[in-house]
């Protein structure tokens, strides 16, 4: 998508801006007109009766109806203009009295007792008002009404001025919410700005302003944190990187320089033998290194990890079973006092554990022992495995779980993983929720790994 096509968050803000406007002058202009509408039918309705009630009061004080109607100056002008209309009707429903100007049908005469109110006609719609009195013995009817077609073209007018000022406030709160949107979305464009500058070269720069408004400090924070994990990553995986060359080329630059060096002139059958056996050492050392970090990747981006309740002392007793032979080589001996249970993925449990001997059978003093123990720590079980022999220096121990680190370059041997064995173990704890560390105690290093979760301690 482009980005001329891609929606504008100011446009969409001065839309909602502008339809909350509309809802809100609409409701108020829809209840403006029903109360408009109501108060005019009221005060309609109140006139009617009054007339009513004075012409009721005039024909009460003539003696008879035939007179009064001899004068009709009197309730004609009582009715005051062309949109009024009264009736005085007998039983029969013979209009004795009628003042008409819109030539209306007579009423019916049952209207009801007392005075009623109704609605009629279609074509030329009126309100009526009708009232039933006793005069010398006889039954009148009394109805006077009035034209609604003044009314309505009234309510009619102030309906459209109603919509043109609907239309006319939602458009101005449309402008005034994009001029509003554009005014607040200022400090985001600002930080996209900022963020724009952002690349490899420049993965130190912080995004600065967010703070100074509740709503984006926090995006603005979060986003700073994420910028110095990736710092953080970007410079483990250049260092990774220039390591990984280095790792391999030393081997590379052996496996060349012995080839060059035996074809450089006629060897004997014996010298060949020998370089192949060389040769073959460096490719074994390449092939641990590329299964160590295949097993990196694997275990870092894998989808499922299944876990089970793991016995650490069977675990123990299988891996000292394991590394006897090397252990007598070295003059080491093997202790695990070790029990309980971590909830663990079996297989790579083992292989942490198999790394962590293994690096401490190469560091490990001649007639020392190497011991493997568990204890429960903060709410999880902490499994350690302690060798006496030199310390890590304190600068190291946060790095000796580095890829392709070694604290004593000189201290590797052709049986190593390349520097990637601690390096794996902390991937393992990683999977786990765990943690794994490094500490210079009683003579030598412990390294420990901590499982969370309850920890069973029943040896």
């Amino acid at each position: 998508m482009s980005r001329a096509s891609r929606p504008s968050l100011s446009l969409r803000l001065a839309l909602m801006f502008a339809l909350v406007t509309a809802l809100l002058l609409g409701g108020i202009g829809f209840y403006l007109y029903l109360s408009l509408n109501k108060e005019i039918a009221f005060r309609d309705d109140q006139a009617l009766r009054g007339r009513i009630e004075r012409m009721a009061g005039l024909i009460q004080g003539y003696e008879d109806i035939d007179a009064l109607r001899e004068k009709p100056q009197l309730y004609a002008n009582m009715l005051g203009n062309t949109e009024h209309f009264f009736w005085v009707l007998d039983s029969a429903g013979t209009p004795l009295i009628t003042v008409n100007p819109a030539d209306l049908p007579v009423p019916d005469p049952e209207t009801g007792a007392g005075m009623t109110l109704r609605n009629g006609g279609e074509d030329t719609p009126y309100r009526l008002a009708a009232m039933r009195l006793e005069k010398d013995g006889r039954r009148l009817t009394l109805v006077a009404g009035r034209l609604l077609a003044e009314k309505q073209r009234m309510l009619a007018s102030y309906r459209m001025q109603l919509l043109a000022a609907l239309v006319a406030g939602t458009l101005v709160a449309f402008l005034l919410g994009g001029w509003v949107s554009r005014r607040g979305l200022r400090p985001v464009r600002r930080l996209a700005r900022q963020a724009a500058t952002i690349d490899s070269q420049h993965l130190e720069r912080r995004l600065a302003g967010g703070g100074s408004y509740r709503e984006l400090a926090a995006m603005t924070a979060a986003f700073n944190r994420m910028l110095e994990r990736l710092e953080r990553g970007f410079t483990h995986l250049s260092r990774f990187s220039g390591d990984l060359a280095h790792e391999i080329r030393t081997p590379l630059n052996n496996l060349m320089g012995q080839t060059q060096q035996a074809l450089s002139q006629p060897r004997s059958r014996e010298a060949y033998q020998a370089l192949l056996v060389s040769n073959q050492e460096e490719y074994e050392r390449l092939s641990r290194m590329i299964n160590s970090m295949l097993f990196l990747a694997r275990a870092e981006n894998a989808t499922t990890f299944h876990r089970e309740p793991v016995d650490v002392a069977a675990t123990a007793q299988q891996l000292c079973e394991y590394f006897e032979g090397m252990a007598e080589e070295r003059g080491v001996t093997l202790a695990a006092p070790v029990g309980g249970q971590v909830l663990a993925n079996p297989e790579l449990l083992r292989t942490a554990l198999a790394n962590l001997v293994a690096n401490a059978l190469r560091h490990a003093e001649p007639g020392s022992a190497i011991t493997l123990a568990t204890a429960p720590q903060s709410g999880g079980l902490a499994v350690t495995v302690h060798n006496r022999g030199p310390a890590i220096a304190d600068e190291h121990l946060e790095r000796v779980f580095e890829r392709f680190f070694r604290a004593d370059a000189a201290r590797s041997e052709p049986g190593d993983s390349g520097g990637l064995g601690l390096a794996i173990v902390d991937s393992i704890m990683q999977r786990h929720q765990g943690r794994v560390w490094a500490v210079n105690a009683d003579g030598g290093v412990r390294m420990t790994l901590w499982f969370p979760g309850r920890a069973s301690t029943d040896g």
